[in-house]
C-alpha cells in the first residue's frame, strides 16, 4: 500500500473538500477511505456514518454487481456517467450520475474514486424545460403556425440543384413518414425542417426542436418519453416531448449524439407509434412525424456505429442532403445582399453594396462555416463600417488575413491543384447527391464505378 506523509494526506484532504462534486474513494476491500461533505449531503448522511464503514454496511441495497465502485475494482475498468438508484441506512432513496475510476499504483489496482452529481436535481431542471415547453405551445393554440419562424421561401438560392431540393421538399412535405436531413454546421437545417413543418398538413400543429447534443444522455430518455410518478425521488407524471408534439412535428437534431440504446427506442416510436414513460408500464399512442438531422454523413455515422442501421433505413424514406455554400457559389451574391437589407433594417443603416474585391474574396473563400459563417461576416461588417459600401477594411481581422495570404500566393492559376479541386468537389456532390452510394455517383458522373472507389481512396489517403 502506498504510503503518503501525514502532510500530503492533510493538503490532498483540504483540496478533495473543495470540490463541488460528491467524492467517495474506497479500498480494495471495500471499505471508505475517503468520504467529502458534497457525498454526504448527496447520499442523506454525514461524514462520520461512511467515513472507515464498509461500503455495502452503509449502503445495504446495493451489491458487489450493482455497486459501480465495487464493479471498477472488481474489473479495473472505468465507468463514465452511469445511474445509479440505492437505498442508504436511513432507508432513503438515492439517485447519483456516477463517473467510477480504478486508482493504479505501479500498474497494481489500490482502489476507486467515484465522482458523483445529484441526478435529482438534473430530473427537475429537465421537467422545468418540459413545462416550458408545455407552456409555449399551450401559449401559442391559437396561432395558425406553432413555434416556426421560417418557411421554405426564406432559403434564399438561385442554385438549380438547391432550388429542385426545395420543389421536391414542398411536394414530400405533405407525406407523414419520416425524414432525415443531412448538412454541414450552418446549411440551415432546421431553418429547411421548419418549412417542411410550415409546408406539411401538420402546419397548424406544434413543431418541437430538441439538439440531442445539447441534452446530457441520462436525461435526454425521461425529455423525450416522460415521467411516471415515482420513477425516481419526487418524480411526478409529465408528458414528454414526444407528447407534446403530438399532431406535430418533432425534430431531433444531431441524432448520432444520441445513445444507441436510446435510438433503438425511437425505432419502435417510428414502428408502431407508442411510448412508454420512463418508470411506467402503460403505452401511450402519439401522432407524430420525426424529422432528424446530423451534420456528419450517414455512412459515416454508421460506419462509426454513432447510427443505427436499422434506425438509419427506417427514417431514410425521405433523405435530403443540403448544399454547402462552396458548393452553391452563385448564391453568395444573392445572401450577400439580403443579409445587407436586413442588417440596413435592424442596425438603422444604409450600406448599398460590396466592394468588387470583397465580392472577390467572397467567391473565393471556402465558408466552412456555410451560411451561418457568411450572415456572421456580414453582420461584423455593417456593425464597423461607416462607409456607403462594405469595403476590405471592414473584414474579420482571419478573413483579412486569409485575403493577405492569398495575395501572396503564386499557386491561385495552378491548372492542376485547381483541376483537383474541381474533382474533389464534383466527387463530394455526387456522393451527396446519391447519399453515399458509390454506384448511382458513379453514374451521376458518368466514370466507371471502380475508377470512383479508387479515386475515393485516394482522397482519403
Amino acid at each position: 500500500m502506498v504510503q503518503l506523509t501525514a502532510l500530503t494526506q492533510e493538503v490532498l484532504s483540504a483540496i478533495l473538500k473543495t470540490i463541488d462534486e460528491g467524492i467517495h474513494v474506497v479500498d480494495t476491500e471495500g471499505k471508505t477511505i475517503f468520504y467529502n461533505e458534497v457525498a454526504a449531503r448527496l447520499d442523506g448522511m454525514n461524514v462520520k456514518e461512511v467515513q472507515g464503514k464498509d461500503l455495502l454496511d452503509v449502503f445495504p441495497s446495493l451489491t458487489e454487481n450493482s455497486s459501480t465502485l465495487l464493479r471498477v475494482i472488481k474489473t479495473g475498468k472505468s465507468i463514465y456517467n452511469q445511474t445509479q438508484v440505492y437505498v442508504n441506512i436511513h432507508g432513503a432513496r438515492i439517485d447519483t450520475i456516477n463517473t467510477t475510476l480504478p486508482i493504479f499504483v505501479d500498474k497494481q489496482i489500490i482502489g476507486a474514486v467515484e465522482i458523483a452529481k445529484d441526478y435529482t436535481r438534473l430530473k427537475q431542471l429537465s421537467e422545468s424545460l418540459l413545462d416550458l415547453q408545455k407552456n409555449v405551445i399551450k401559449n401559442n393554440k391559437k396561432k395558425t403556425a406553432k413555434n416556426i419562424k421560417y418557411t421554405l421561401d426564406d432559403l434564399k438560392t438561385v442554385n438549380p440543384i438547391f432550388q429542385s431540393l426545395k420543389d421536391e421538399a414542398k411536394k414530400l412535405a405533405k407525406s407523414n413518414s419520416p425524414i432525415l436531413v443531412y448538412g454541414e454546421s450552418g446549411t440551415g437545417k432546421e431553418l429547411f425542417v421548419q418549412g417542411v413543418h410550415h409546408e406539411s398538413l401538420r402546419g397548424d400543429g406544434p413543431f418541437i426542436a430538441q439538439n440531442c447534443a445539447a441534452i446530457p444522455e441520462t436525461l435526454l430518455e425521461s425529455i423525450l418519453f416522460g415521467t411516471a410518478k415515482g420513477s425516481y425521488t419526487g418524480a411526478v407524471e409529465r408528458k414528454g416531448l414526444f407528447e407534446l408534439a403530438d399532431g406535430g412535428t418533432l425534430f431531433l437534431d444531431e441524432l448520432h449524439t444520441m445513445p444507441i440504446e436510446l435510438q433503438a427506442k425511437l425505432l419502435r416510436v417510428l414502428e408502431d407509434g407508442m411510448v412508454r414513460r420512463v418508470g411506467s408500464s402503460q403505452n401511450i399512442s402519439v401522432d407524430v412525424r420525426i424529422i432528424a438531422a446530423m451534420n456528419v454523413h450517414p455512412n459515416t455515422a454508421l460506419q462509426n456505429q454513432k447510427l443505427r442501421s436499422d434506425l438509419y433505413y427506417r427514417l431514410n424514406v425521405f433523405t435530403f442532403s443540403l448544399l454547402p455554400l462552396r458548393e452553391r457559389k452563385e448564391d453568395i451574391q444573392l445572401l450577400t445582399q439580403y443579409f445587407i437589407a436586413f442588417f440596413n433594417k435592424s442596425l438603422q443603416k444604409k450600406i448599398n453594396g460590396v466592394e468588387q474585391k470583397v465580392k472577390g474574396l467572397f467567391m473565393d473563400h471556402p465558408w466552412p462555416g456555410n451560411v451561418r459563417e457568411l450572415k456572421h461576416t456580414i453582420e461584423y461588417m455593417m456593425n464597423v463600417c461607416d462607409d456607403e459600401i462594405l469595403q476590405v477594411k471592414d473584414l474579420p481581422i482571419m478573413m483579412k488575413q486569409l485575403a493577405a495570404g492569398n495575395e501572396n500566393s503564386d499557386n491561385n492559376l495552378s491548372l492542376r491543384k485547381n483541376l483537383e479541386e474541381l474533382e474533389k468537389k464534383l466527387i463530394h456532390t455526387a456522393l451527396d447527391l446519391s447519399a453515399g452510394n458509390v454506384k448511382q455517383a458513379a453514374e451521376l458522373l458518368d466514370i466507371p464505378r471502380q475508377t470512383l472507389q479508387y479515386k475515393i481512396k485516394k482522397l482519403r489517403e
